[in-house]
């Protein structure tokens, strides 16, 4: 808890209560009693005992899980897979943004094509701007056409 109380010093409410495993206290009893009977010229032997001691413990489950057995069907065991045992070949699932990511590109591959091909509408509107453009562009060149051969024939009346 972060509160601070009025004299400086920190609430400790909401704090997790440590139990210490019946086990756990029987073990320790016994390694006090064993060293206040042989002293303490054989503090080494009894260090190397505990180091193996609490390997085992650790094997074993600790605290409340270790009393309890729980069958819980929903409960996934986490297992390290070895180097040795993986499948780089095997393809791998894609995540839900990288599936996305792919079938938006297949659409606009998709969408550009029937565009090129002239099938959208989009395609059909510039397709048709396109050809009026074309026509007034012929218009303007045959009226330019035409006034440059009145030009013409004017000059030509113009100096006999």
């Amino acid at each position: 808890c972060t509160f601070v109380t009025d004299w400086g010093k920190r609430c400790h409410k909401g704090r997790g209560k440590q139990f210490s495993n019946p086990e756990e206290i029987d073990r320790q009893m016994r390694q006090q009693k064993e060293l206040e009977e042989k002293g303490g010229a054989e503090k080494e032997s009894s260090s190397d005992s505990e180091e193996e001691s609490s390997s085992d413990d650790e094997s074993e489950r600790s605290g409340v899980e270790g009393l309890i057995e729980i069958e819980n069907p929903n409960r996934v065991s986490q297992k390290s897979k070895k180097v040795a045992e993986l499948d780089v070949t095997a393809p791998r699932e894609l995540t839900r943004r990288e599936r996305e990511e792919i079938e938006k590109q297949k659409s606009k591959e998709r969408y550009m094509k029937l565009h090129l091909e002239g099938k959208t509408d989009q395609a059909k509107a510039d397709l048709a701007r396109l050809a009026i453009i074309k026509k007034q562009r012929e218009d303007a060149a045959k009226k330019r056409d035409e006034l440059r051969k009145d030009k013409e024939a004017e000059d030509a009346k113009g100096k006999r």
